[in-house]
């Protein structure tokens, strides 16, 4: 969904300039400093408006959560919010995913939300979609041994074919399911999940694990994806039957909706 641009931004970007840090690069390796007796650090990439970042930063106060996101015009809601409930332990960076090893040390985060991202359709833009395998080796690189990818989507083909992707980078899917509100709200939603969840769209979700198998950029340039686009991604049944997984039983009348 576009963004509108706000012809205020920059008098409310410096009005919440506190919890935006300008140069996150010098922060690279010692990140807790910014929490005194920092219990973890966590990362989203892409927080939108901030709903999802302000209440997981308010529900786990001894966590630092850096925030990407590279659209101004949304990060500055995101930021007012994290300025009214004066949240101490969340900062915001104006940077890309494809930036991390600039930012992160190797090991130094525990955990990486992925609310919502932008599927890229198209086989030739495959390499841009944020769980392509080579995104998914910088954030192997960022997390310490037994950190988590957790990824939210509507998208049921992107799903899928990440749910590939995930496999053969050799991480350990401890969850997955393809309703995650079925039984009732789980987690903190994003503004676009509470929109979708309200419409009857399924939420698709999966925690994944980086083990010692997980590869890392040290494995190289990951191969050229091919006949990658997502009309070719593999059906839901096959993604969770290569996990050893099953389908859950469905509801009379229940059916299968993606965004």
């Amino acid at each position: 969904m576009r963004i509108r641009k706000k012809p205020n931004l920059l008098p409310r970007m410096e009005r919440a300039g506190a919890v935006l840090v300008r140069d996150p690069e010098t922060w690279r390796g010692r990140w807790r400093e910014k929490l005194p007796g920092c219990a973890g650090l966590h990362l989203e990439l892409g927080c939108g408006k901030g709903r999802f970042t302000a209440e997981t930063a308010a529900q786990a106060p001894g966590i630092l959560l850096l925030a990407l996101e590279k659209v101004p015009d949304a990060m500055v809601v995101a930021m007012e919010r994290a300025v009214e409930r004066d949240l101490k332990n969340v900062c915001f960076l104006d940077r890309d995913a494809a930036l991390l090893p600039e930012l992160l040390a190797p090991g130094e985060a525990e955990r990486i939300y992925l609310n919502f991202c932008d599927p890229w359709p198209k086989s030739r833009c495959a390499k841009n979609r944020l769980t392509a395998p080579g995104f998914l080796r910088l954030y192997a690189d960022a997390l310490a041994a037994g950190g988590e990818l957790r990824f939210k989507t509507d998208n049921l083909p992107l799903f899928d074919w990440s749910l590939e992707q995930l496999r053969q980078e050799g991480w350990d899917l401890a969850e997955v399911t393809n309703d995650l509100h079925r039984d009732g709200v789980r987690g903190v939603m994003t503004d676009y999940e509470a929109k979708f969840t309200a419409q009857g769209m399924r939420i698709n979700y999966l925690c994944a694990v980086r083990t010692e198998d997980t590869k890392t950029t040290a494995a190289g340039t990951p191969e050229r994806l091919r006949n990658a686009s997502l009309s070719d991604a593999r059906g839901r049944a096959d993604s969770l039957a290569a996990f050893g997984m099953s389908e859950p039983e469905k509801d009379e009348g229940e059916h299968t909706s993606c965004g």
